[in-house]
Formats: C-alpha cells, sequence, structure tokens
C-alpha cells in the first residue's frame, strides 16, 4: 500500500525514470516489460551514467526481410562523444525470461564497458558477461 508520494512501488518509480527507453517497445509490451525489469535492477550508477548521457539509447530491432532495417544513431566524434546504442530483437519477447534478462543485461553491460573491457578482464564479451552477471543476470545453462 503506498501512502505517500515518497514511496511509489519501484515498478512506478522505474517506468517513469526509464519512459524515454520504453517508447521504442510499445508495440512489443513483454519485452518493454523484460528490459524494464533489467534497467530497475542495475545498481544507481550505472542507471545514472545511462540516463545522464544524452548519447545513450535503447531501442527495438526492425529489421524487415528483403528490405534491411533502420537504426538512427549520432555520429561518432571524439573519444566518448560517440554514440551509445542497445539494440534489442523482438525475438527476446518469447524466449524464457530469464535468457531474455540476460541478454538485455550483457547488452547493457557492453554499452556501460562502452564496450570495452572491465578490471583485469580485457575481453569483451566476458567483460560484459561478468558484469551482467554481478547485476544479477548471469548467463542460464
Amino acid at each position: 500500500m503506498v501512502t505517500s508520494m515518497n514511496e511509489l512501488p519501484v515498478e512506478i518509480s522505474a517506468a517513469s525514470r526509464f519512459a524515454s527507453y520504453l517508447t521504442a517497445f510499445e508495440e512489443c509490451v513483454p519485452l518493454g516489460n523484460r528490459l524494464l525489469a533489467v534497467l530497475a535492477a542495475l545498481p544507481h550508477g550505472v542507471q545514472r551514467d545511462f540516463l545522464d548521457d544524452p548519447r545513450f539509447q535503447i531501442t527495438l530491432e526492425n529489421f524487415v526481410p528483403g528490405s534491411g532495417w533502420k537504426l538512427w544513431v549520432g555520429v561518432p566524434g571524439p573519444i566518448g562523444n560517440g554514440s551509445r546504442c542497445v539494440v534489442l530483437r523482438p525475438k527476446l519477447a518469447h524466449c524464457s525470461e530469464a535468457f531474455a534478462h540476460y541478454v538485455i543485461a550483457h547488452e547493457l553491460a557492453h554499452a556501460f564497458l562502452r564496450n570495452g573491457g572491465w578490471g583485469s578482464i580485457v575481453d569483451r564479451e566476458e567483460a560484459a558477461d561478468t558484469l551482467a552477471a554481478s547485476w544479477g543476470f548471469a548467463r542460464p545453462r
């Protein structure tokens, strides 16, 4: 039960905070819900990194067989000024929830790490997997 505006449930608060990222998923509600669950579970510092960076975006892949797909991203500039874009495939709405959460967290980890390593882990894929696991989204068996 909500007793004051300072005690909003996490779902309402997270949905408001991440509303600009969820717009692209209005036609794919199950995936939007999965994305929101992962975003809401991220550490506050990671959330702020994404929310405070106008270059960061999340979008839904719009591939059409025979036509390809379109993606609008900022033009890369000097180091630190390139686009940070996560593109998610609609099929993540239909696979197991654990796998979808893992893939979403893995891709967000790439964005957070700016496609680099993490600590002593220099391999980008291993770094993204390890960071996603530290957020609670380990690769399902």
